[in-house]
């Protein structure tokens, strides 16, 4: 077994916890010490975790191979140009940049330098989305024809203390939630050729309906409805809803029609989730598992980023599936509210099935 590798993580914010957990249990990385924009927050979690606090500088001048970036979206960017300029592999949060093309300078600044960029959401290495791809590779369904997908709830001005940044460039209910959708899809159908769609901004100020902020108005900067359709070089064509403007709904997270059935994928937000089937006018049938991460696992993504560098190999959470994505991300807001049709400039492969566990 390979030495284990250096890694630093910069932002220890809300979901930094859930990273920690599955990176502690890995023996192929040690953790070398956290960073954050505000000092007090990573001495903060210095002390419940007992993993070193550093200043960022200090963290990209340390012993660490790989940096993880947990910052906010809008500091995608400047925080992955930072770690690559230092020499680090790196591995970011979702999604790759807040715009398309600061997207493409990360990318190929990384190629340039010879170093590994991954990209979250690893989700899609989840035992939910690998039994759906096994069942379409299977062609269990057929050639898959069509598709519906939806991402729709009443936004996190509901239930986040402090949401701003969800309606700010970088996020909306498209690139915060939207991008486990695409990423999920692309793993399953292969890359987007084109799309079109319509993007609205249904309320220009939201008020925030709880914690310390209760009352506080938020101003709107991004569409809050977006309906896109995708279409796949595959030949298949999905309708993709994404919105934070709707209190409940039915649908399923998606639904993938194909010529010989109907397959119904889980939550693509959830490592697990039970993946269902039916064949023309036959019963709903549950699709085949066995296999690994059925609860959150977030982190396995960059596991498997070190472990390829290690391996010589690929890693399934590539900078070319994560530009890809970010170019459907964007091209989305952007189509949506012109009304134009954007053909996609990128493409890439479809990551690797996976179907035993990583360490």
């Amino acid at each position: 077994m390979s030495s284990p590798i250096g890694l630093g993580i910069i932002g220890t914010g809300n979901i930094f916890p859930a990273y920690l957990k599955t990176l502690q249990r890995c023996r192929r990385v040690h953790l070398v010490g956290i960073a954050d924009g505000d000092p007090a927050v990573a001495q903060r979690r210095a002390a419940e975790t007992g993993v070193r606090a550093m200043d960022i500088d200090a963290l990209l001048a340390s012993e660490a191979q790989v940096i993880l970036n947990l910052t906010p979206p809008l500091a995608h960017h400047a925080i992955g140009r930072r770690v690559l300029a230092a020499g680090k592999h790196l591995f970011t949060e979702k999604p790759l940049a807040a715009r398309f093309a600061q997207g493409g300078e990360l990318v190929d600044e990384a190629r340039a330098r010879g170093l590994r960029l991954g990209c979250a959401p690893d989700t899609f290495l989840g035992a939910g989305a690998q039994a759906l791809r096994a069942l379409l590779d299977a062609g269990t369904i057929g050639p898959v024809r069509h598709g519906s997908a939806h991402f729709m709830g009443p936004g996190p001005d509901d239930w986040h203390p402090n949401p701003d940044f969800f309606y700010r460039e970088g996020a909306g209910p498209m690139l915060d939630m939207g991008v486990y959708y695409v990423t999920h899809l692309v793993h399953a159908l292969g890359p987007v050729r084109s799309l079109r769609g319509s993007a609205h901004v249904t309320r220009a100020r939201r008020t925030v309906r709880s914690g310390a902020n209760a009352g506080r108005t938020l101003e709107v900067e991004v569409p809050t409805h977006l309906v896109t359709l995708l279409d796949f070089a595959s030949g298949a064509q999905v309708v993709l809803t994404t919105s934070f403007d709707v209190w409940r709904h039915g649908h399923a997270p998606i639904e993938l029609y194909g010529d010989e059935g109907t397959a119904l994928g889980h939550d693509p937000n959830r490592f697990g989730g039970t993946v269902r089937y039916a064949l023309q006018r036959g019963p709903w049938l549950r699709a085949p598992g066995g296999r690994p991460y059925h609860t959150n696992a977030r982190g396995i993504g960059l596991i498997d980023m070190v472990l390829a560098l290690q391996e010589g190999r690929p890693h399934r959470c590539s900078d070319a599936l994560a530009l890809h994505v970010l170019e459907v991300l964007d091209g989305a807001v952007s189509a949506g509210r012109s009304g134009a049709t954007l053909t996609l400039t990128t493409t890439c492969d479809r990551p690797e099935p996976l179907a035993a566990r990583l360490f």
